[in-house]
């Protein structure tokens, strides 16, 4: 019997119960990838975590209860959180080795700082499933990982209400939809959605904003902003977009912390 070492950490929030819940797994050594997707399937989490030393830096992955991600942004603030509030790393700066290349998070005065990669999103169709799930349909269609469908206000976004039955026949593995608008008092807000996936909307989505960031500093000329993921736990970032790369900043607050045991 194996004891494994875990947190659940609540990211982008300065509260308890907001923000995105991710768990946090310390390895020793790599499971099977099968192994870790029975893990993340028993945390019913957006997202679980597992990270091994590697040399200086911390080799990460990513799963939801339904398979591997390429990126996720609250799960690394998530480790980087538990690395320096629990695990008492003394740097002010910590470097993950991905699937998605080097990643490196920043840490100042209780807020964590993702160094990600840019994903600027392209002009692109609606699928017609897509189309069919919304009551409104969006005034602007761009595509990366994810679609990014653009809304006339923050109400908007608040709003809607896609037909999950309807967008369950399509598959968007690994990406999602996202549905964005220039914000009221924040300078763009968002939320996620998830076909096919076992939690529908995601809380506070930080890969997301690697193509919402590069789209809204076009749009509003401007490179620092502040956003809001507008779902029930409401997700609060600041975002820097630096061309090639973008910045995504918040807080996290530790919720669980134990262990868990496997043969």
């Amino acid at each position: 019997m194996k004891k494994i070492e875990f947190y659940q950490i609540d990211a982008f929030t300065d509260q308890l119960f907001g923000g995105n819940p991710a768990c946090v797994v310390l390895l020793d050594e790599w499971l099977s990838d099968g192994l870790l997707l029975k893990i993340a399937m028993e945390n019913a989490v957006p997202e679980t975590a597992f990270f091994v030393a590697d040399g200086e830096a911390f080799h990460l992955r990513w799963f939801t209860p339904d398979h591997e991600m390429d990126l996720c942004g609250h799960a690394t603030l998530a480790t980087a959180h538990v690395l320096k509030t629990i695990l008492n790393y003394q740097g002010d700066k910590i470097i993950f080795n991905s699937k998605s290349g080097l990643l490196e998070v920043t840490v100042a005065d209780e807020q964590y700082t993702l160094n990600f990669p840019s994903r600027n999103p392209e002009p692109a169709e609606l699928p017609e499933i897509i189309s069919r799930s919304l009551k409104k349909q969006p005034k602007e269609v761009l595509k990366s990982r994810d679609y990014v469908l653009v809304y006339d206000d923050e109400q908007d976004i608040r709003d809607l209400v896609p037909d999950r039955e309807v967008l369950n026949q399509i598959n968007l593995d690994p990406g999602g939809i996202i549905i964005t608008a220039k914000g009221d008092k924040v300078d763009f807000v968002s939320r996620f959605f998830v076909p096919q996936a076992s939690i529908f909307e995601d809380p506070v989505t930080g890969s997301a904003h690697c193509s919402l960031i590069p789209y809204w500093a076009e749009k509003l000329g401007k490179t620092e902003m502040s956003a809001l993921q507008l779902s029930d736990r409401l997700g609060k970032l600041q975002c820097v977009s630096l061309g090639d790369r973008v910045l995504i900043s918040g807080t996290a607050r530790t919720y669980a912390a134990g262990f868990f045991f496997i043969d």
